[in-house]
């Protein structure tokens, strides 16, 4: 197994290079140079099988022997073991043929802590084998540092530096990342907000000069490794919903794209999918490409499901890249174009990805109504960017005697101030968390300067 660049032009990687490297050198994102397949006696054979031996099976393929099987089932192993539910991932049946992923039993409740528990047990791996160190560098405005963090702390061969807004993430998020005291992990407080740490990111990625050697590595979802982890629940929930033997369909809430990516290459490894349902807020660029054929920049607006607060969906590039059949100058130029003016997308493209995809966006005022709905309907208390779905998949769902499984992408309590608003008096953390306010933090505020942030990497890396 080779990994090609969505670009075209730069080299084909093996699965330890892909992880170690992140972004392609022509600016791409890395992919299979062709797709494995899961035969339909393999996919039943997964029936009643552990999530992890299920998450082994999917992915060894991807990783092409590069881990031996007994060292990689002992990472997935480990890796599962820090979720809080025995499934992992449970279905919950929100009505007859309705279903709920719960993707938030990991330790930082959210759907990233399912790629991010396995990434930096596999980095770890590889730079051990290789006897060197590295050092992760990452900007959030919330979710993605936490779960980060949570991956890594244990890492021996990693450093972790994490870039948050000062005083613009919520006190929650905040002490999910600053109360791990580990000697690994590094908060820094920019004074400035969140774009302003993505972007000193991106320049240290771009020239790494500063750390004289020390490889620095991507652990947001241009990583393919991330995209690998997450096929593995589009999987294990068809599979305990009787596939193969019938199809069903899936609604993803999203902003970046690269959960919806893994659900299509589960598709293409031959899981029987109807349809994808793709979920937005009102920074709904998917939504306006497959409805309006619109793939142009908005101003960003800011919603009551933060999470999906974005401009640019990157991880788009990589389904874009299977839509042009794989022709990287095609979605080069494509790209070039959208980052000059608004832009359209080709019509055999595009009808090929209405074939297979739906879309809905959804305002503030309609989470609000969807969260209250909900709850009267079935009891449960929906996040923010999860309501976006429910109310998606409602709108979008097509043949009724589907299933229609609901990715619920983070726990209501990582959002309390949406539940608030909607009516209920809050959420409780969990058990695990619930002295995470009285635990003690230790971050390091400074200025929104790339020579302070890069100098305070340097000089605190081990």
């Amino acid at each position: 197994m080779r990994y090609i660049s969505t670009r075209g032009q730069a080299p084909a990687l093996s699965f330890e290079e892909v992880v170690l490297t992140g972004m392609a050198s022509d600016g791409g994102l890395y992919v299979p140079e062709h797709v494995p397949e899961l035969s339909q006696d393999e996919l039943a054979a997964m029936a009643g099988l552990s999530y992890a031996e299920i998450a082994f099976r999917v992915m060894k393929p991807f990783v092409n022997g590069e881990i031996d099987d007994e060292t990689f089932r002992g990472i997935v192993k480990e890796a599962y073991a820090t979720f809080s539910h025995d499934a992992v991932v449970p279905l919950n049946q929100l009505d007859a043929n309705h279903f709920l992923l719960e993707l938030f039993h990991g330790p930082t409740l959210a759907f990233k802590d399912v790629a991010l528990q396995l990434l930096g047990r596999i980095l770890d791996h590889f730079l051990k084998k290789r006897g060197e160190r590295a050092v992760i560098m990452g900007a959030t405005s919330g979710d993605t540092g936490s779960a980060a963090i949570e991956g890594c702390r244990h890492c021996d061969n990693l450093d972790i530096f994490i870039l948050h807004p000062h005083n613009r993430v919520s006190e929650v998020q905040r002490r999910q990342m600053t109360t791990v005291l580990a000697d690994n992990v590094f908060n820094v407080a920019i004074e400035g907000n969140f774009d302003d740490a993505q972007a000193m990111v991106k320049a240290s990625f771009a020239d790494q000069d500063f750390l004289n050697g020390t490889r620095l590595v991507a652990v947001n979802s241009i990583n393919w490794a991330r995209i690998m982890a997450q096929i593995v629940y589009y999987v294990a929930s068809a599979v305990a919903l009787g596939a193969p033997q019938r199809k069903v369909s899936f609604c993803v809430p999203s902003a970046n794209f690269g959960n919806v990516f893994a659900g299509y290459m589960a598709y293409r490894m031959g899981l029987p999918v109807e349809r994808f349902v793709i979920a937005t807020n009102a920074n709904d660029i998917l939504h306006r490409t497959l409805a309006a054929n619109d793939f142009s920049k908005k101003e960003l607006v800011a919603t009551l499901a933060p999470s999906m607060d974005i401009v640019v969906s990157s991880n788009f590039e990589r389904l874009l890249f299977e839509a042009y059949d794989r022709d990287g100058k095609a979605v080069d130029a494509l790209l070039e174009r959208f980052q000059a003016e608004p832009t359209a997308l080709a019509e055999a493209p595009l009808s090929r990805l209405r074939e297979r995809f739906a879309s809905h966006s959804v305002d503030d005022s309609t989470i609000l109504e969807v969260i209250r709905e909900a709850h009267h309907r079935t009891q449960e208390i929906l996040d923010p960017h999860t309501a976006t779905g429910y109310r998606a998949a409602e709108r979008e769902r097509g043949d009724e005697s589907v299933p229609m499984i609901t990715l619920a992408t983070a726990h209501p309590a990582k959002f309390a101030e949406a539940v608030v608003k909607a009516g209920f008096p809050g959420v409780p953390l969990p058990p695990h968390m619930d002295d995470l306010l009285e635990r003690e933090e230790r971050y390091t505020v400074l200025p929104a300067e790339l020579s302070a942030v890069q100098r305070f990497v340097a000089e605190n890396r081990r």
